[in-house]
């Protein structure tokens, strides 16, 4: 079995895909099985939940809480038009924009758009798609990060007590390396 032929887990989510139009439609399937593929090939992401969000095809990590909620969906008023959303809060797209400006259409904070008469950009969206399912184990790494992993505290961890010299209190904190700290 091809990855576009994964079987739907919800009626529901069937139907959907069954009322796009059919050019719109392969596009959105061939999304749904990246979408799939990439979750099966990613470390930590897990089993995904098919559903439908706002009347949208929506990809959820529901076991390992793993990721944000990708939705796919046609653009409303275009023939050809197709979209990856994530969730608008968080700081996906930006990253999306950073790394793949120049291959992808990202609009606003909120979405990828894609056209069906263009090739779709298989390994930035992939990628894309990576980020997006390991969205929160991404954030909780990022949050285990201390006040001294900064390379600034680091820098000053190692200086020497005469680069700390010309540091004096401030409102009314002994700082190392001041007169008042170094006769204590």
């Amino acid at each position: 079995m091809s990855m576009v032929d994964i079987p739907f887990q919800n009626k529901a989510v069937k139907g959907v895909y069954a009322d796009y139009a059919p050019p719109v439609r392969q596009h959105l399937l061939t999304l749904r099985a990246l979408i799939f593929e990439t979750a099966s090939k990613t470390k930590g992401v897990g089993p995904l939940e098919e559903t439908l969000k706002w009347g949208q095809p929506s990809y959820l990590t529901l076991e390992t809480e793993s990721g944000t909620t990708i939705r796919i969906d046609q653009l409303k008023g275009t023939e050809n038009g197709y979209a990856l959303f994530v969730h608008c809060q968080t700081d996906l797209v930006d990253h999306f924009r950073a790394a793949y400006g120049d291959q992808l259409h990202c609009d606003g904070n909120r979405a990828l758009h894609f056209s069906s008469n263009e090739k779709l950009p298989r390994a930035a969206v992939r990628h894309c798609i990576a980020l997006a399912l390991t969205y929160h184990l991404n954030k909780a790494a990022r949050r285990k990060k201390t006040y001294s992993s900064s390379p600034l505290i680091q820098a000053r961890m190692r200086a020497t007590p005469s680069s700390w010299i010309n540091v004096r209190p401030v409102s009314g904190i002994m700082m190392p390396g001041s007169t008042e700290f170094m006769r204590k």
